[in-house]
């Protein structure tokens, strides 16, 4: 491979990227407005998605998953969310979910949870946040106490994305209330039929209104020791770890909801007349198209870097993670903003999908870290 091919994605990703665009466009896109009206789960979207095996393509070949590196997940993630931001957390979430037991679960651990989520017999989410403890995830109060070989949680959890369709949750808890902070949290695989376990209403929000975010509530919750993610006390060093990973896919929905609104922007400035010439006639109107597209394409190449050292586990990782997440999810905001002013008094209403866009790119400066976290992560790598 020539130095020149690191900047070029193969041909195998290609491919994907029009296998999963051609369902996209032909199973996702037909339901995106009304599963954003209705605030209601795309399950044509999961149909779709599991039955190509794009809904939890990152999961090895081990656990009959299809193997696919960080970057193809990237663009499987980057191509639905072109078509619907909401749809895009099927994939990007299962691989939230599962990424800490792929970084620190047993061998029986993995077999047991990663298999029936490759072949897309359930979902699984990430319970780390609290109400009171969101940027400050070592201050979290969930607790889970040992009883024999087992554990009892208690607590809860806020900001629970496909809560409430997932099977499975990766709960972060406090072990042991008297040790070192952030030392003393532990990771468990939760099941949603667990006595003790239960669910908030889902949160009325301002976008992705497809996938459902609830809180989890844990009452004296039974956990059994074999369902523990790594070794007690690690839990917190897997879950941060965890996020290096998966702010990349951020990074990538981020870009693709990017891209959806730009397409559409295109497509309607050639069109629309005005003044005896299409709106794209007038430089005005070029000079913001460039802009978009420019901010775009940095960000497009910032995740593909950032995915490739994902893959790897550069140990760079932590800062590209953070920055190509903040840079892309900032263009996103910048370009769907952008988009909907474009297309003027069209761009405001529902009849057309950018304001949507708009509205779904907003949670991406917002979750797996707010953009402020990851300038502090960013700064702290600099200053080490």
């Amino acid at each position: 491979m020539s130095d020149f091919d690191l900047f070029k994605t193969s041909e195998e990703h290609e491919e994907l990227r029009e296998a999963v665009r051609s369902v996209a466009e032909d199973k996702i896109a037909p339901h995106a407005a009304e599963v954003d009206e209705k605030s209601a789960f795309p399950q044509d979207a999961l149909d779709a998605l599991t039955a190509t095996d794009f809904h939890a393509a990152h999961i090895s070949e081990d656990y009959e998953g299809m193997g696919a590196d960080a970057l193809a997940t990237c663009i499987i993630i980057e191509e639905v969310a072109r078509v619907c931001a909401s749809s895009s957390l099927i994939p990007a979430v299962n691989k939230l979910g599962t990424m800490p037991l792929i970084l620190g679960a047993s061998e029986d651990v993995k077999r047991r949870y990663l298999t029936p989520v490759a072949r897309g017999e359930a979902m699984f989410s990430y319970g780390l946040s609290e109400r009171e403890a969101g940027s400050d995830t070592a201050s979290m109060r969930t607790q889970a106490t040992p009883k024999g070989d087992d554990w009892v949680l208690n607590g809860q959890k806020s900001w629970i994305t496909n809560a409430g369709v997932s099977e499975y949750y990766t709960v972060l808890a406090v072990t042991d209330p008297e040790g070192k902070r952030g030392s003393n949290i532990s990771a468990f695989v939760v099941h949603a039929d667990d006595a003790g376990f239960s669910l908030g209403e889902p949160e009325r929000k301002l976008g992705i209104k497809g996938s459902p975010t609830r809180e989890l509530f844990f009452d004296d919750m039974l956990i059994p020791g074999d369902r523990i993610i790594g070794a007690p006390g690690e839990g917190l060093k897997i879950a941060l770890r965890t996020l290096d990973h998966t702010r990349v896919t951020i990074g990538a929905q981020a870009v693709g909801i990017a891209q959806g609104a730009l397409d559409h922007a295109v497509a309607y400035v050639k069109e629309r007349k005005q003044f005896g010439k299409s709106v794209a006639d007038f430089q005005g109107i070029q000079f913001m198209l460039a802009d978009m597209a420019m901010k775009l394409e940095t960000a497009r190449q910032m995740v593909y870097v950032a995915a490739a050292k994902s893959e790897r586990g550069d140990e760079d990782l932590p800062f590209y993670g953070a920055a190509a997440k903040c840079y892309a999810s900032d263009a996103a905001m910048e370009i769907t903003t952008d988009a909907v002013q474009l297309l003027g008094g069209a761009g405001y209403v529902k009849d057309f999908p950018l304001e949507r866009m708009m509205r779904d790119a907003k949670i991406t400066q917002i979750y797996e870290g707010t953009n402020q976290i990851q300038r502090m992560v960013m700064a702290r790598q600099l200053l080490k």
